[in-house]
């Protein structure tokens, strides 16, 4: 799954898309779910939870939480362009970065190969 925590994303898909000429509806992603492709996203897909009363919160009551949508209905919003992009990798250096495709930014950091491999030598000496 490409999409991490903290990702800024674009709902493009399903309830919460766009209508025509509307602006797509952002937000940060709060959690994710790899083993189910679902991902949690800062006021976007609130559903109504009903609580009961508890010590903790002795009125019980009405509140309102975040619910995962799948990471097909979201797209990466791209940090220039300001619009939905795929995100894809570049290896340069020994480097793997993350890269949104539309505007060629690199995004993050995902592996650097030459402290891996100097760890791992290290390790075995």
């Amino acid at each position: 799954m490409k999409i991490k925590k903290g990702d800024i994303v674009a709902v493009i898909s399903g309830e919460y898309a766009p209508e025509k000429g509307q602006p797509y509806k952002t937000g940060e992603v709060i959690k994710v779910y790899p083993e189910t492709n679902k991902v949690v996203v800062k006021g976007i897909n609130l559903v109504t939870k009903h609580n009961r009363p508890s010590q903790a919160n002795p009125d019980g009551g009405i509140t309102k939480i975040e619910a995962p949508i799948h990471v097909s209905n979201v797209a990466y919003l791209d940090p220039v362009k300001k619009v939905p992009t795929k995100i894809g990798y570049k290896v340069e250096n020994g480097v793997k970065y993350r890269v949104a495709k539309k505007s060629e930014t690199v995004i993050d950091t995902v592996i650097d190969y030459n402290k891996k491999e100097a760890a791992k030598a290290a390790k075995t000496k």
